[in-house]
């Protein structure tokens, strides 16, 4: 029985940083090579000394890596790709999806900027690098195959989310395979559909379990709640911030102001970080085949994201009087334009700061969830006096909804990653009564095995499945592998295919008779004797001719004189082996009736 190892560098009873590793069948695939925001140090990387512990030395990770795959373009799944690929020269298959190809330089060029060239950090990648990571990268569509090598698929699944995230199968050796989910949204939204797989039957699925206890209210809800706060904080004069990400849960709050806008007429200013919205919209009409049937339809007579209501912000708007609304980047206040903008009006109890998604421990955004009102940073300690609110519009899968994947895809196996160590526990627990599924929840550097029954399938065809039938549900043929697919063929099938010729084997058996008979009358007895033995369905094939030979399928009986005694001579073709050996063992059983007869 073989085994399939994982083991998290990175996302194992936490969320950031995802970063996991798969041994199966010999091959050694990673899943995302992500960045944890809260860290300012080395533990923002997984921990790539489990595969390559001699950095600069000479080996590369190549040896150890067969294959890398980046589920989505957010830094916690990819921000550390250039810095992996670079520094432990890797140059194996490294694959994602044409959007997160096209966006996710652009992320990590803005946080290198952030990192290196504002706070000076100096372990950190270069802009050469990103540019030259992404020159390894192959892309792959919704619902395509791509041969990776001779033993080993992927497949990629669509995953909601975000604009071009997947989820993916990776299948080695046509038996094992592995569906990782990445990050992925179960409930459809303004602009992405909902993450669909069929039932594929994986060895293992890898799941995220980032709102592992939580099962949502309506959406209808929370935008008319969301949509309540910001007009009752905008209608007494004061300011709304909502930090976002440049690209997923920022369109569709964009989507909800604007129409709310519209309807009310509202005069307050909206505003969103420069650069980013024309940004956005461009990667929406380049990929629109991403987006929901919705977004498509109307997207020839209209953009839903050429906005009327919001517009470009300037840092010198900080201070500007009167009420407003931004969403400003990014989504955990770490760093960058909403950080600058919460600490310049954080002291106003009249403004409000709306947090919209899930924020990583150790991110000013985490802090403030938790109640902290007196934060530390790099001007001094600040007294957050503006009210904090959260909404969960984060398009990750509830409870309810990853419960809803495991049952679609039906898997052998389970192993949750990028959530809490507790609320993995309780998800576990939900598994294992409704699916009675083995779960498992590693943490970072936690090796698990999961024993495998080695299985195999075949493919058939129709024509020499129905021979099959004729046939007693006995099949003889050639199982060969083509393309990473076993496929069982008959006998002329395989010869066609591979261009063999066909050689026939005869088999003989000879027995010495110690009695003096002449051989008709050996002949006429052995008829006696076997037609009463034969079984029903061999007794139309069983043949005496003119000369007394006796013949059934291929065996072939005959008697004559060699020196001074009677041998039986039986033979047969190879194909006939079963009742070839049977008749012979029948002769050799008749030897004394053959004589008193």
């Amino acid at each position: 029985m073989s085994e399939i190892k994982i083991v998290p560098l990175g996302a194992g009873q936490d969320v950031g940083r995802s970063c996991v590793l798969v041994s199966i069948n010999g091959k050694n695939i990673m899943f995302d090579c992500g960045m944890h925001m809260g860290y300012q140090d080395e533990r923002r990387f997984p921990d790539f000394s489990y595969i390559s512990p001699h950095q600069g030395s000479g080996s590369t990770a190549s040896e150890t890596i067969d294959c890398l795959i980046i589920s989505h373009f957010h830094l916690d799944h990819c921000g550390s790709l250039p810095y992996f690929t670079e520094n432990y020269n890797y140059t194996g298959p490294l694959i994602m999806t044409a959007p997160t190809r096209a966006i996710a330089p652009i992320l990590l060029e803005d946080y290198r900027k952030i990192t290196v060239d504002r706070y000076g950090e100096t372990d950190f990648f270069t802009s050469h690098q990103i540019k030259s990571c992404m020159k390894k990268v192959r892309t792959i569509r919704v619902h395509e195959t791509i041969q990776v090598d001779r033993d080993t698929t992927v497949k990629c699944y669509y995953a909601g989310h975000v604009l071009g995230a997947g989820m993916f199968l990776v299948t080695v050796g046509g038996t094992q395979s592995v569906l990782y989910t990445g990050d992925y949204n179960m409930t459809p939204d303004r602009h992405l559909g909902c993450a669909w797989v069929n039932r594929c039957n994986p060895t293992v699925l890898i799941s995220e379990s980032t709102y592992a206890t939580t099962i949502r209210d309506s959406k209808r809800c929370r935008e008319r709640d969301f949509l309540k706060k910001v007009y009752s904080v905008v209608e007494k004069g004061g300011k709304v911030l909502i930090p976002v990400f440049a690209l997923g849960r920022a369109q569709e709050l964009c989507i909800l102001v604007e129409e709310f806008w519209d309807r009310t007429n509202l005069t307050v200013p909206v505003y969103f970080c420069h650069g980013l919205t024309e940004k956005a919209t461009n990667y929406y009409k380049l990929f629109i085949t991403w987006t929901n049937e919705k977004i498509k339809q109307t997207f020839v007579n209209r953009n839903m994201f050429d906005f009327k209501h919001i517009s470009a912000f300037d840092r010198s708007y900080i201070n500007n009087p009167g009420p407003m609304v931004v969403f400003a980047t990014p989504g955990m206040l770490h760093s960058g334009m909403s950080l600058n903008i919460f600490k310049a009006w954080c002291h106003d109890p009249k403004n409000m700061v709306i947090m919209p998604g899930y924020c990583v421990a150790g991110t000013m955004g985490h802090k403030l969830l938790n109640g902290a009102r007196k934060m530390e940073t790099d001007k001094g300690t600040i007294t957050v006096n503006m009210a904090v609110e959260y909404m969960s519009f984060s398009a990750h899968a509830d409870a309810k909804g990853i419960l809803q994947l495991i049952k679609n895809c039906n898997p052998k196996n389970v192993v949750l990653v990028h959530g809490e160590d507790r609320k993995m526990a309780f998800l576990m627990d939900k598994i294992k009564d409704q699916f009675d599924i083995p779960t498992f929840k590693p943490a970072n550097g936690e090796q698990i095995m999961i024993p495998c029954e080695q299985e195999a399938y075949a493919i058939i065809s129709k024509e020499t499945f129905k021979a099959t039938r004729n046939n007693g549900n006995r099949f003889e043929g050639m199982l060969i592998r083509q393309n990473n697919e076993l496929k069982l063929l008959s006998k002329e099938d395989a010869e066609k295919l591979l261009g063999l010729k066909s050689h026939s084997l005869n088999l003989n058996y000879k027995i010495t008779l110690a009695l003096d008979l002449e051989p008709s009358i050996i002949m006429e007895r052995l008829h006696t004797q076997l037609s009463s033995i034969v079984s029903e369905q061999n007794r139309s094939q069983f043949k005496r001719q003119l000369d007394g030979t006796l013949n059934i399928q291929s065996v072939h009986i005959t008697c004559n004189i060699v020196g001074d005694k009677p041998v039986i001579h039986v033979s047969w073709n190879h194909r006939d082996r079963v009742i070839g050996k049977t008749i012979a063992d029948i002769l050799e059983e008749c030897r004394e009736s053959l004589i008193t007869n």
